[in-house]
Parts: C-alpha cells; structure tokens; sequence
C-alpha cells in the first residue's frame, strides 16, 4: 500500500498520543535526563542540581546530566526549558528570578506560569540583615530608628538589580518608613567587603559568605526574612517577630518541565524528589550551602510561584525598579 501524507500525519499523532500516554509516563525515565542549572559551577544553585541529580540518578536509574546554562539573570536558561519538549527529559532548577522578570523586564520569551509545570520546591535562601558589628545599632529596632532619622537614610549592598535581595530591600525600607538606597555589587562577597569596611550600612543576602566574618565578631545579625525562624540560625529573630511582618524574602530553587509534559511524569518526578529532600544528608550539605530544604505537592508550588510573581511586581513597580 503507498505511504501518503495522510498516513504519515496519521503516525505522527500517534506518536505523539503515546508520549502523553499513562503507559509512556510510567515507562520514565528511559534515558538520560538534561539537568538545567541557571547559575555557572561552583555557586549554591549548582551544587544543590548535582546533589539532587546523583541523588535522583540512584532512584530512577538513569543519569541526570547537569548543564549549566548560567546568565540574563536566568532567562537563557529558563527560555531553553520552555523551548524543549514536554516529554520529561529536560528540568530546570528554576531560581527566583524566574518570578521576578515579568515586571522586570518588557517582554519574555516565556511565561514563568504557562510555559512551564512546576514540579516541587526544593530549598530556600534564607535572607538575613547583616550590619557591621561596629554600627551603633544592635538591633532591628534600633536599626530602623537610626534609618527614619538618618538624614541620608539607609545603605544597602545588594548582588544585583531585581535579585531577591534588593527587592527584600526595598521591602524592608517601605515597611520601616525609611528611605534610602540599594547598591548593586556583583555577587554578596563585594557587598560584605562594603559593609566590613563601613561604607554601606547593611546586607540582606544569603548568610553563608558572611559567616566567617560573624565569627570574627565583624559582623552582627538582626533579623532574617522568613516566615519563621530557620534552622541554619534558629537564635535569629524574624521581622515579622520584630514588628515588621511584611518583610518576607529570600532566594529559592525549584524543579520545573516544559508546560505540556504528562501530569504523571511531574507526579513521579515530585515523589521521588521529595524522598531526596528528605535525605538527612542532603539536608546536611544543604545547609552548609546555607540552603533551607523545603518540598511538598506540585500544587504548591505552581501557587508559591504565582503568588511571588504578584509580590514582587508591586514592590518594583512601586520603587520603580527597571532591569532595561
């Protein structure tokens, strides 16, 4: 019989039926999977996509290779994920960012809600202010007061525009009834080098570069900018604690496919990487990361994305934040 148009066309939908197939999302995986990390090596994004990787290797039996695809404040990457087929074999270890870009930037090629399945929460970067240990303020309260009386207002030094630590920032300042500006430095280390030296008068970044010079008595900690206190320095008082609850913020990672994979790829991926965050290991390495590990449904996570896209939009809108 000749093959014709119709017929390829014909076996084309198929294929493509069997790939949203239940039968073919429980074959999964059945080769290596592209593990994409938005960050170059070496930083705390890549160093959590290999433990998960290895670690997800071992469960599923196929190898979870990590690309880094590191730049555009994560939207090369996250644009490679959307362009990729929905059918589970490549996963972004999205970032922040990913929820921020849509007010910050014109126009995208993706949408961080459409164009991608969340999979599940994998950590948080618990963001704390850090003042010079020399400062006259030792605490949030005095901090704030010296900030609302400071004819110059505060200082902050911030890793980059539209990060989640200049955002928490701009949160802090419009909560405290301060005014003041945020200094863009490239990466946290910089930023405390300004701080230890006095020219800025706080950070409110990942804690784990800061952590020698705390020891050191250098540093002192006020706050962190979680909705509870975290177990990488559970003596630290929250802003909500300190009579600033609208301060909430910090970096987060998450596993997310391209929009259209089968539900039960993202169901499967979501069990078996919940079991790894539950890994007491992990958990170990993570929090010398200074990674608090999270987890939980899809669901959620699709919700926790939606709901900081909106928070974030507002606070650059309002202090008129602008990346282009």
């Amino acid at each position: 019989m000749p093959i014709t148009r119709r017929h390829l066309l014909g076996a084309g939908l198929a294929t493509l039926g069997l790939a949203h197939s239940p039968s073919f999302a429980q074959a999964w995986p059945e080769r290596p999977i592209a593990f994409v990390a938005p960050y170059g090596a070496g930083g705390s994004n890549d160093i959590l996509t290999r433990l998960l990787g290895e670690a997800l290797a071992a469960r599923l039996g196929q190898s979870f290779v990590v690309e880094n695809k590191a730049g555009a404040g994560t939207r090369i990457a996250n644009e490679f994920v959307a362009r990729a087929a929905p059918d589970g074999y490549t996963l972004l270890h999205a970032a922040a960012p990913i929820a921020i870009g849509e007010a910050l930037y014109a126009k995208l090629p993706y949408d961080a809600q459409k164009s991608f399945e969340a999979v599940t929460s994998t950590a948080i970067a618990p963001l704390f202010l850090i003042v010079n240990a020399s400062a006259p303020y030792k605490t949030l309260a005095e901090f704030v007061a010296y900030g609302r009386s400071n004819p110059s207002g505060l200082t902050f030094g911030s890793p980059g525009v539209g990060s989640a630590p200049h955002l928490t920032a701009e949160l802090l300042m419009r909560a405290a009834g301060a005014k003041g500006v945020v200094v863009q430095f490239r990466g946290d280390a910089p930023a405390y080098n300004e701080l230890l030296a006095g020219r800025i008068d706080a950070t409110l970044t990942a804690i784990s570069t800061a952590i020698p010079h705390i020891q050191a008595g250098k540093l002192r900690v006020l706050a962190v900018a979680n909705e509870e206190r975290t177990p990488l320095q559970p003596q630290t008082p929250t802003f909500r604690e300190s009579g600033l609850p609208s301060v909430v913020g910090y970096g987060w990672y998450g596993l997310m496919l391209p929009g259209g994979t089968p539900s039960a790829i993202v169901q499967k991926l979501n069990a078996e990487t919940n079991a790894v965050l539950d890994d007491p290991e992990i958990r170990r390495k993570a929090a010398a990361l200074g990674l608090q590990l999270k987890g939980g449904t899809s669901a959620q996570f699709a919700a926790f994305i939606e709901s900081e896209t909106r928070k974030w939009a507002q606070v650059i809108k309002a202090a008129h934040i602008t990346a282009e």
